[in-house]
């Protein structure tokens, strides 16, 4: 169904420190002005060139002022232009933002704000190394600048062709040093390029050539990623067409980059790009001149999400792109889109009568639409069109629906039960009933419940306690409507453990799943601390988790639907949403709860029962899935599947824990998992110790704990045994072998010594078989007698 949007006023800027002011500035001048908003919503920052100094040409509004010094900055010729305005990550403070004013010359003011003192000059510093450079493009990264800036040739009569590719892109962060605000090294990362404009999204940077670049060097982008130092060729007509990691600056060349795709780019269609933006979503929006808009991913893929109407879009024509959660917001000559990134649906279409408009950001409201117009901020809602005045049939309807459902999962027919079916003939009694018993019920505890039929008494018995919570319920939703705001947090984790609690004593189908789905994403603290006292998980003594959940509650949490049965819809088993509350809240406790489980299946389901959760995917599986999921590589993550490896037990399990240390080099952890587990079997011990006897062929890293290592050997490896295994993993040498090697990481007789002497001073089992035979008086034994 199609919702309908409604603008409402947020603010008519009166809570805003000098409000008249800022309306003023909005309304005046030629040019538009240029508006950002700080990272928590709470400065504005206007921008309008054409102000003639001494008027200051970017000015700071602050929401609920409190006092303070305020920022006014101007500037006239000969100082260059600016170049932009940047929010970055404070290196002062964890968590809290700065704000760098760059000019084209690489002057950089890196400004702060404090309550109750204002904004406050940090430091004044040289962007740029050299003293002819100038800055064409610049963008903020977490606390790094990434900018692209024009190197003048010294001769001024060089070639053309050469003075093209003088641009450099280059990057510095903002570092806390001795004196203050200090920029680190830079870092170039491309070369005697084009020029180009950056773009940044949390994750890459972008870099968009410039309409005045030669005809072959703008038909493509180029994506950096910082973390991994790979640049990424793509064009829109062609996708994905080469990847380089630039491991040193000779890499970095511009005309290097492109040795190996200069015959597939030449054929090329020019890029068509009127207007581009970052999507909070990590890939880049591009509007081309016929309407056309694009989404360019990190991958270096590409889909088309939209065509705006109109035609052609003029050369000077304005185009404002924002994504507000899922929702692309476009704003095209007075005409504002609304669009669904993911499928390209134009949710809402809406013509404004504000002249000049701005997108604001809305910390905290991802799916809020804030504009910033000349008479105030707006707030772009949406709004069921059904009339909400009489919602009594709608409800009425639902009953039935749900009346038919639940009798349709309980009848014997294999007809098709309606609702219509339903309400004819007397089939739909037990809302009746219902009602006459909560009619009686309901009333004060002191009068007796008169006019209450015998033939529901019994069922009052039944459902007294189910009566008693649902009054309770009840009462506190009633508290919580009538609660201050500082009591609401309380009341709602109450009746979010009252939901969870009752969900866990009812059938885990798969509507009740896809319920505690919701609750889970809503109310994530609420539901941690429901899940904890529904199965009452706390330390005991020695610091071990134990649980006092009844069976009942342990076969909903292991037993309800699985992935395979509920879907691809985002709806995930009680048992994944429990490892993800764990994770966000109490991720120490995960590996003793995966244990505790695998306890209580060992208990309750045959090892090889299919019924059971084991029988499916193990337990450990599920909670490592849970982990992959986060996206995120970590020292954390990777404890953290150790420890969900190594709580299993599993031999496969254990052997891949052991894999995971040694290519993370954690040897005195590896030797200490190996003799623990060793223990486990004695198939086990043989795959850890070859598995053990490999490495150590390989490097000298296992040399302090071979005391430890070869008391785990096998009974059953002979010492050929061993010479193969060790033979099999040597490194190769790319040299020719000598007697004597002048490196001290290659295996010697020495170090392999003990273990052979141990192996060959052990009895052989065989001897063992035979020590009977061989220990009788008469040896060999006599010939028996032949037969004639």
């Amino acid at each position: 169904m199609k919702r309908a949007g409604m603008l409402r006023q947020v603010s008519d800027f009166s809570d805003f420190s000098r409000g008249h002011w800022l309306q003023e500035l909005l309304c005046q001048g030629e040019e538009p002005s240029r508006v950002q908003s700080s990272p928590d919503g709470q400065h504005l920052l206007v921008l309008q060139k054409s102000r003639p100094p001494p008027l200051p040409q970017v000015v700071a509004f602050q929401r609920h002022s409190v006092g303070g010094a305020d920022l006014e900055r101007n500037w006239q010729p000969p100082q260059p232009a600016l170049a932009g305005l940047l929010f970055l990550q404070s290196p002062v403070t964890l968590g809290s933002w700065v704000l760098a004013i760059v000019w084209e010359h690489g002057r950089t003011e890196v400004w702060h704000f404090v309550v109750a003192l204002g904004w406050q000059l940090l430091q004044t510093l040289e962007l740029c190394q050299g003293a002819r450079a100038r800055i064409i493009s610049v963008c903020s990264q977490g606390a790094n600048l990434v900018w692209c800036e024009e190197r003048p040739p010294l001769d001024a009569h060089s070639d053309m062709s050469k003075c093209a590719f003088r641009f450099c892109v280059c990057t510095r962060a903002l570092e806390m040093g001795d004196q203050g605000v200090r920029l680190g090294t830079v870092r170039i990362v491309l070369h005697n390029s084009p020029e180009y404009q950056v773009l940044a999204s949390p994750q890459h940077v972008f870099l968009v050539p410039a309409t005045a670049s030669f005809a072959t060097t703008s038909k493509f982008l180029l994506i950096w990623h910082p973390e991994k130092a790979k640049l990424t060729i793509t064009a829109p007509s062609a996708g994905f067409i080469h990847s380089k990691v630039l491991r040193s600056s000779s890499e970095s060349d511009f005309r290097k980059l492109l040795l190996g795709s200069v015959g597939l780019l030449s054929g090329l269609a020019p890029l068509d790009i009127h207007t581009s933006a970052v999507s909070n979503s990590e890939g880049l929006l591009l509007v081309s001149t016929k309407g056309a808009v694009n989404m360019v991913e990190p991958d270096g893929t590409q889909r088309h999400i939209f065509d705006l109407e109109g035609g052609p879009l003029a050369q000077g024509s304005s185009v404002q792109l924002k994504t507000f959660g899922s929702i692309l917001a476009c704003m095209l000559a007075g005409v504002l889109y609304l669009i669904d990134q993911n499928s390209g649906r134009l949710i809402e279409k809406k013509i404004l009568s504000m002249k000049e408009v701005h997108f604001l950001e809305s910390p905290g409201e991802e799916d809020s639409i804030q504009l910033l117009t000349q008479t105030g901020i707006y707030g772009f809602s949406f709004s069921k069109p059904e009339d909400s005045s009489r919602p009594e049939p709608c409800l009425v309807e639902m009953v039935f629906e749900e009346a038919c459902r639940y009798y349709q999962r309980r009848s014997l027919s294999s007809s098709k039960l309606t609702v219509e079916k339903l309400k004819k003939g007397g089939v739909f009694q037990a809302p009746v009933a219902l009602a006459a018993i909560l009619q009686h019920s309901l009333r004060q505890k002191q009068k007796p419940a008169r006019g209450l039929q015998d033939t529901y008494a019994k069922l009052l018995s039944t459902m007294s306690l189910e009566l008693q919570s649902y009054m309770s319920l009840e009462l506190l939703k009633t508290c919580v409507v009538c609660a201050p705001q500082s009591e609401v947090e309380s009341y709602c984790e109450e009746l979010v453990e009252q939901e969870v609690s009752r969900v866990l004593h009812s059938d885990m189908d798969k509507d009740n799943l896809a319920y505690l789905n919701s609750i889970f994403a809503s109310f994530p603290k609420a539901a941690w601390k429901a899940t904890r006292s529904c199965l009452q998980l706390q330390q005991n003594g020695d610091g071990l988790l134990v649980a006092r959940a009844t069976p009942e509650v342990w076969k909903k949490v292991l037993g309800g639907p699985q992935q395979e049965e509920v879907g691809q819809n985002g709806v995930v088993p009680l048992f994944e949403l429990i490892c993800a509350s764990f994770l966000r809240f109490k991720p120490k406790w995960l590996p003793s709860f995966v244990e505790l489980t695998q306890q209580y299946v060992s208990i309750s389901w045959a090892y090889s029962s299919k019924e059971g959760p084991e029988g499916r995917v193990p337990l450990y599986k599920r909670a490592l899935g849970v982990l992959a999921r986060k996206n995120k590589c970590s020292e954390a993550n990777d404890e953290m599947e150790l420890e969900l490896l190594l709580c299993s037990k599993r031999p496969k399990a254990v052997l891949q824990a052991l894999h995971l240390l040694i290519r993370l080099k954690r040897w005195q952890r590896v030797v200490e998992v190996a003799e623990k587990f060793s223990k486990l079997s004695p198939l086990l011990n043989k795959e850890i110790f070859t598995t053990l006897l490999a490495e150590f062929a390989q490097h000298r890293e296992l040399d302090p704990y071979l005391d430890t290592l070869w008391l785990l050997c096998p009974a059953e490896l002979t010492a050929s045994d061993i010479l193969t295994v060790v033979l099999q993993h040597l490194p190769h040498s790319q040299e020719d072998p000598v007697p004597f090697s002048s490196e001290g990481n290659q295996l010697t007789v020495g170090l392999l010594k003990p273990l052979l002497q141990r192996v060959v001073q052990r009895p052989c089992v065989q001897d063992e078989m035979y020590s009977d035979a061989l220990q009788s008086p008469t040896f060999p034994p006599p010939t028996p007698p032949r037969e004639h």
